[in-house]
């Protein structure tokens, strides 16, 4: 389904913060962001994910429809994603790894994408190595300089592809969503070639 709103000053023109969509970001003034543009009904799991990668030290963002509806209804195609809360705080970050939704399909791999090659490479290394999944993502590859998550000081993100099922059995499990917070966060924490 196509978007209904091209910017976020489309959606917020239409829509009421508190009501339809919150955003929730903690600018802890590291090096790198966590973000969940896509959050609440738009790609459920995807914030909460996110933020249990966070934790109490790293930076977060996160919007998040609190409607049910359509997935075009909230959700603003990353290249055009634009909130000036998130743009700011992406923007001061050296790098970020953004948490996205999709469908259940012939893997439960982790996709992985963005410009960041070398981290997003390392987050898939230490994804494998705690008993996930990862592989590159070809359908949805998060190079576009305008994406959110490429829109750091090194324009240079990390995108990653979480399916359903993948995303349930996070929410569902503590222990597991442990497991892939710490994989991810170690490899955010230990420098590319270490």
């Amino acid at each position: 389904m196509a978007d209904r709103y091209d910017t976020f000053e489309d959606l917020a023109a239409d829509l009421q913060e508190g009501v339809d969509y919150r955003i929730r970001s903690s600018d802890r003034g590291t090096s790198v962001v966590l973000l969940a543009p896509h959050g609440g009904t738009i790609e459920p799991e995807t914030a909460e994910i996110a933020e249990a990668i966070a934790g109490s030290d790293l930076s977060f963002y996160a919007f998040e429809a609190l409607k049910s509806g359509a997935h075009g209804d909230f959700h603003i195609t990353s290249h055009r994603f634009d909130e000036p809360g998130a743009v700011g705080l992406v923007g001061k970050a050296d790098t970020s790894v953004a948490i996205h939704g999709r469908k259940d399909g012939d893997d439960d791999a982790v996709w992985l994408g963005g410009r960041a090659t070398a981290l997003r490479d390392a987050i898939g290394a230490a994804l494998r190595e705690a008993g996930f999944d990862a592989t590159p993502n070809k359908r949805l590859p998060g190079v576009h300089k305008m994406n959110i998550c490429n829109r750091t000081r090194s324009g240079a993100g990390v995108q990653l592809e979480l399916s359903r099922s993948l995303r349930r059995r996070l929410a569902g499990n503590p222990a597991l969503l442990d497991a892939f917070s710490t994989a991810v966060r170690t490899a955010i924490r230990t420098p590319p070639g270490n």
